[in-house]
């Protein structure tokens, strides 16, 4: 801490003979780190016309070495060093001219400072400022005074100046553009070993700039340059390496210079040699290493190695199980920077929960960000969603929309959900005519659910043979595309349910080929030919197709299946197992097997009697209007049979039944003095 006495006499004018020492005593100053002693004594010198001075307060200022940071301060004493002759400070004038100096915001930093104050303290504020940032909190860029700058220096034999000029030529910047003083620039600091130059003539060769293009001259000057560890013309020379550019394919010296680049954290060099240690090209296959140089590179958000890191966790590696969760992360990062197909992986993975939580509401936003950005499945997506509400609030014009972008970038299925929603009047008023543009849109791209769905609406139209025949074509293109619900409505189309002849023949063979490929309804088609006494009657094969549409959950194949084992016909008699499928048809709603059910509880028939079961099978029945449901259980009610005696509830069951021209209920009214029935 410096007394008053001290204070006074750093305050006091110097005399002649302590200026004469005065950079000297301020270097000692700084070997101890007396920052406040070593400034008076610079500042001194530099009042005496010491360059070197007012260009290390310079640094000072650039460093925060001893003041705050302030490269307007620094500009200031680089500028009197500069004009004092110093060419370091030249240099770094021209530099920072070149590039500028934006104020910094955040907390202590002087722009933040400075803005607060001003709000705080209005019109007070400016004169503050002036005192704390005489030289303000930035630097504008100033292209010609930079040139001016970098141009002295250069002239003095300042190699590194030298190339910035050359750089300025090369690219117009405060002089007109001349590749051939550029070229000059660059050779004469090349002659000095600045592997920036070498660099530069390396490139001019290389691209062809202003000379003609020659691989052996670039190759030749990027190693110089790759000598001195200049990671760009590491970097350079690598690929041509690699791609045999004017030279043999060396893929180990690629590895080599790749690798000697990546030590300086370049992410360039980082992705390759990540790349190359992945296939094992050129250098020994180390997949733990080559996972760690593609993740530093990444988390220098360097994009192509957040995607490729993104890709190698999604897909794994030989020892290297996939990690769907880290996969997930670095997509996320990809479409975070607009990468359209991870866009769409991660509207996939949130959809999907794969590598996240399953969150609807995230997968409908990535789709829509992919779908902006013009991908086409992700379009269809989020059209989906939009009509359904799923993970949005639903919006029929928005799904139509988006079916219309999925269209236009080839999505069949989007012209096919058009074509039906119009078709439909699904959210939209029913529009005959743009459905059949759809569809017959979808149906012309080739798919065959397309062509079935069109061969469908034409069939449902007026029934004209030209329709009917264009409708059959359709279809049997499609069936022979070994589309099963194509083949299962050319059975019932030749069953004459669109007009024409009946040819039940035909009719088998396309139920035939769509029940072969696993179309339920086809096999239950089949099974009730088989039935038809009339017909083909052959109980086994019945029972086979039933057994089949059963098993895959169909309700009427379930349902004809417990007739058939409580029958006998085509299978072994086996009441039990009929039961058991009447049980599941009457869970499907299907409201005979209810009825059939019931009445196997309450007579124990198959299975245990269970009178209480029996009525709410019975009411199940009842409740679908089934007439003789409602009056088994109107005759349970009435009796108390598995259910608490009710003669006014067993009345209005009979009354139902009645209305439905039941005898049997119009007997029990009678009997119990009820002679009127709903009209």
């Amino acid at each position: 801490m410096l007394s008053s006495r001290s204070l006074l006499q750093w305050l006091r004018p110097a005399s002649a003979s302590s200026r004469a020492g005065a950079f000297e005593c301020g270097m000692a100053a700084y070997e101890r780190g007396q920052y406040l002693e070593l400034i008076k004594h610079w500042k001194l010198a530099s009042e005496t016309g010491e360059a070197e001075a007012a260009y290390r307060i310079g640094m000072l200022y650039v460093k925060g070495e001893g003041v705050v940071r302030s490269v307007p301060d620094a500009a200031i004493w680089y500028e009197r060093a500069a004009r004092l002759g110093n060419v370091e400070a030249q240099f770094q004038l021209g530099l920072i001219f070149l590039q500028g100096e934006k104020p910094l915001l955040g907390p202590h930093r002087h722009e933040t400072w400075r803005q607060s104050s001003a709000v705080r303290l209005g019109d007070k504020a400016s004169n503050i400022h002036q005192l704390v940032f005489p030289h303000g909190t930035s630097v504008e860029r100033n292209i010609d005074a930079a040139f001016h700058w970098i141009s002295v220096a250069a002239e003095r034999g300042k190699a590194e100046a030298q190339t910035v000029l050359g750089n300025m030529y090369s690219e117009g910047l405060g002089c007109e553009k001349n590749l051939q003083i550029a070229f000059a620039w660059y050779g004469v600091a090349a002659e000095q070993n600045c592997a920036a130059a070498e660099f530069a003539l390396g490139d001019i060769y290389f691209q062809g700039k202003g000379v003609p293009v020659d691989f052996e001259q670039a190759a030749a000057w990027y190693r110089n340059a790759a000598g001195q560890d200049h990671v760009r013309a590491q970097v350079a020379l690598a690929f041509m390496n690699l791609k045999g550019t004017g030279m043999p394919e060396n893929p180990a010296e690629a590895a080599r210079l790749f690798q000697g680049a990546a030590m300086h954290d370049d992410v360039i060099a980082l992705y390759n040699i990540g790349l190359l240690r992945l296939k094992g090209h050129g250098v020994a296959k180390d997949i733990d290493r080559a996972e760690t140089a593609l993740r530093k590179a990444a988390r220098k958000d360097y994009y192509p190695a957040v995607q490729a890191l993104a890709e190698f966790y999604s897909h794994g590696a030989a020892g290297f199980a996939p990690d769907l969760r880290e996969a997930a992360v670095w997509y996320e990062k990809a479409a975070e920077r607009d990468d359209v197909q991870a866009q769409f992986f991660m509207g996939r993975f949130y959809a999907t929960g794969t590598g996240v939580g399953p969150n609807i509401r995230q997968a409908a936003r990535w789709f829509e960000r992919a779908a902006r950005n013009g991908h086409a499945t992700a379009a269809f997506n989020i059209a989906i969603f939009y009509l359904n509400g799923s993970g949005v609030e639903r919006n029929v014009e928005s799904a139509i929309e988006w079916f219309e972008r999925a269209s236009e970038g080839g999505i069949n299925a989007a012209q096919l959900q058009l074509g039906r929603l119009y078709s439909a009047g699904n959210g939209v008023p029913r529009d005959q005519k743009r459905a059949k543009e759809w569809l017959s849109k979808a149906a012309v791209g080739g798919d065959p659910d397309a062509k079935t769905a069109y061969a469908l609406f034409l069939l449902h139209q007026d029934g004209s043979t030209e329709q009917l025949e264009q409708a059959c074509a359709l279809l049997i293109e499609a069936a022979e595309a070994d589309h099963a619900p194509a083949a299962f409505q050319l059975g019932v189309l030749h069953m004459g349910k669109f007009g024409g002849d009946a040819d039940v023949e035909a009719a088998v063979t396309w139920f035939a080929r769509a029940a072969g490929a696993g179309h339920v309804d086809a096999q239950y088609a089949l099974g009730l030919l088989h039935l038809d006494p009339n017909g083909m009657s052959d109980a086994k094969a019945a029972a086979s197709w039933m057994t089949k549409a059963a098993h895959a959950g169909h309700a009427g194949a379930q349902f004809q299946l417990a007739v058939l084992y409580c029958t006998g016909a085509g299978l072994a008699q086996d009441i039990a197992q009929g039961a058991q499928w009447y049980e599941a048809a009457a869970r499907q709603g299907h409201k005979v097997a209810q009825f059939n059910l019931a009445v196997m509880l309450g007579k124990g028939q198959g299975c245990e009697a269970d009178p209480g079961k029996a009525v709410e099978w019975f009411e199940r029945a009842a409740q679908q209007d089934m007439a003789e449901a409602q009056f088994a259980l109107g005759d349970a009610l009435m009796a108390g049979s598995g259910v608490t005696k009710d003669q006014d509830a067993a009345v209005q069951w009979y009354r139902r039944a009645a209305n439905q021209n039941h005898e049997g209920a119009r007997r029990r009214l009678d009997a119990v003095g009820v002679t009127t029935v709903d009209g």
